[in-house]
């Protein structure tokens, strides 16, 4: 499964692309154009149909976006991908420091006398629309929908995927369609709706019990929705890959083209999320005369809250997940110090354990496999150019996952490559503790992330240290292995709560020389034998149950009460993992993980 994730653009590419570009919107009378790394799914893979931002500029980055004016282009880009950044993209695109910089306030810089700016209205979200047009119409800035200019010079754009549409038993999902469907339609009901439309195809997936091959990595039929407040849904994709496949009653199927004249024809008020919602969305209502209800994606939360066969399944994946894992790092362990390894040799290894459970629908990601410095680069994907060499006093960070019918994983470890040096000991020690904190913390009900996400970071800043990423992010369930709304960040307002999964991953980078991360997965689970029995308290029970190296902890750093965690989570390691390493026949592993499980 492992691919060379070498842009689709080379940095040479880029200037001829550019200067295609630019003349295109010199034609069309515009001044400039957006190119959104997003697809009108907005969300986090694309197809290499849809994979416009890439093909222009060589950034290969899951989030950020372009603009090209006539004389200069901004590639904006957040703090996972300032290092990646520089490597990828020709020196006629400017990268540009995203949320710092806003797109706003970038065009009020870059066009002060004003100018018409084109954006494809299916690949922008309506708040993201309404926000930049606020600011930037005070300036004389127009922003005017147009059709993809990018699309307009692409000669060679890929064709769209065709894998079939395959049913999710309800027995794994917990919960059948048409009962998923009745919810929503309540919700619709009790907010006084008429309809909500559906954009993200996870949601539309979980709403179906159905699942696809569209994405690389996420198991979805790219699709829109639109449900009624009595649960009648239809579903507009493309036919041919439902072929086969018999829908419930009060679902029914349409081609793409017939999404537009069917949101003309609604009754309002219609529910649409502005946060994901392409704002050809909302222009087709308004064109209509049909009142739009903002609001966010009904299937959100639902999906959010793991029904009891979605835990049970995401448990077994996970142990089914270990032993690879475990297998995985007992043959690093016995390999690696002796050199002759690379990152892409460690990636496919990593692969080739997880195909041997026989149960690997597909990798959940694109494995992370960052040796030394490379492991610097937040989300680092190794090609063939920069397949770096594993060495002795390294640290190297492989951060991984699996799709599996019954659940999603995504696990990370760092690993030191011989003896490493005591700071790296000393940050990896920070970063541990951290991560224990998120396991340990109890919390009151209405909590969010955004309230614990200091917790991850604590130790760090104590000694004038931090990340650039949020400490965890949702996970779905063999869907996206980044759900939201639910998360652990700065920007998590929505209230954990039981059946969430998340992860818990702090870390800490120094640019040019190490990368350390560490992550679980946890789910939320009610909290018990509170001081309090009148307040509602809400805990993490884990998910995620492979060896943390031990040879990289400063143990004297570790309070009584995180030495505790850390021994009793590596017995409950051992206790779960052992036995089905030794059942496997796998027991020269068993004995390598007693001892990577000894207490401290």
């Amino acid at each position: 499964m492992f691919q060379d994730f070498t842009a689709a653009t080379k940095p040479e590419d880029g200037p001829p692309r550019l200067d295609a570009l630019r003349a295109h919107l010199a034609e069309a009378g515009l001044d400039g154009f957006i190119v959104p790394r997003a697809d009108a799914h907005q969300g986090e893979y694309v197809t290499a149909a849809d994979a416009r931002l890439a093909w222009l500029t060589g950034f290969t980055g899951s989030a950020g976006f372009a603009v090209v004016l006539p004389d200069v282009a901004g590639v904006f880009i957040d703090g996972r991908y300032r290092v990646q950044v520089k490597a990828q993209v020709a020196d006629v695109f400017t990268p540009v420091p995203w949320p710092e910089k806003m797109l706003e306030d970038w065009l009020i810089e870059a066009l002060p006398s004003g100018g018409t700016v084109g954006f494809d209205p299916w690949l922008h979200t309506v708040a993201e629309i309404e926000r930049v047009e606020a600011a930037v119409s005070a300036h004389g800035i127009t922003l005017e929908p147009v059709a993809n200019a990018v699309d307009a010079i692409w000669t060679d754009r890929p064709a769209r995927p065709d894998a079939p549409v395959q049913p999710y038993p309800e027995s794994l999902a917990g919960t059948s369609s048409a009962e998923k469907r009745r919810q929503i339609a309540e919700t619709l009901t009790q907010a006084g709706e008429a309809a909500a439309v559906l954009t993200l195809p996870d949601s539309i997936n979980w709403l179906l019990n159905i699942r696809g091959g569209d994405l690389a990595h996420l198991p979805v039929v790219q699709a829109f929705a639109i449900i009624d407040a009595k649960g009648t849904t239809r579903v507009f994709s493309d036919p041919e890959k439902f072929d086969g496949l018999t829908l419930d009653a009060g679902v029914t199927l349409a081609p793409w083209s017939a999404f537009k004249p069917a949101l003309a024809a609604l009754t309002g008020p219609v529910r649409v999320d502005p946060n994901s919602a392409p704002a050809a969305v909302k222009a087709a209502l308004d064109g209509a005369g049909i009142e739009m209800a903002r609001g966010s994606d009904p299937c959100l939360l639902p999906k959010a809250r793991k029904t009891a066969a979605e835990l049970a399944g995401s448990t077994r994946a996970h142990l089914r997940d270990a032993v690879a894992l475990t297998r995985f790092l007992h043959w690093f362990d016995e390999t690696a110090p002796s050199g002759g390894l690379t990152e892409i040799d460690v990636a496919r290894q990593l692969e080739a354990f997880r195909a041997e459970t026989g149960a690997l629908r597909d990798i959940s990601f694109d494995t992370i496999a960052g040796a030394g410095s490379n492991g610097a680069i937040v989300h680092y994907r190794v090609t063939e150019q920069t397949n770096a060499p594993v060495k002795p006093g390294q640290l190297f960070l492989i951060d991984s996952g699996g799709q599996y019918e019954d659940g999603t994983t995504d696990i990370t470890r760092t690993l030191p490559v011989g003896e490493v040096g005591a700071e790296e000991r000393e940050c990896f020690t920070l970063v541990l503790q951290g991560m224990i904190a998120i396991h340990r913390t109890r919390f009151p009900k209405g909590v969010a992330g955004m309230h614990l996400d200091a917790l991850a970071r604590a130790p760090l800043w104590a000694t004038g240290r931090d990340y650039d990423h949020g400490t965890g992010h949702g996970v779905g369930v063999y869907l996206s292995v980044h759900e939201g709304p639910q998360g652990l960040s700065r920007r998590s307002k929505v209230p954990l709560e039981p059946g969430m999964i998340v992860s818990n991953e702090p870390g800490y980078y120094r640019e040019g020389a190490f990368g350390i991360r560490i992550e679980n997965l946890i789910h939320v689970v009610e909290a018990t034998g509170g001081a309090d029995p009148h307040r509602e308290m809400l805990g993490f029970e884990t998910l995620t149950y492979v060896p943390i190296d031990r040879r990289l902890i400063v143990t004297e750093m570790l309070s009584p009460a995180e030495r505790a965690w850390l021994n009793a989570y590596h017995a409950e390691v051992l206790a779960r993992v052992a036995p089905l390493l030794q059942a496997d026949g796998y027991t020269a592993t068993a004995a390598w993980l007693e001892a990577a499980c000894a207490p401290i």
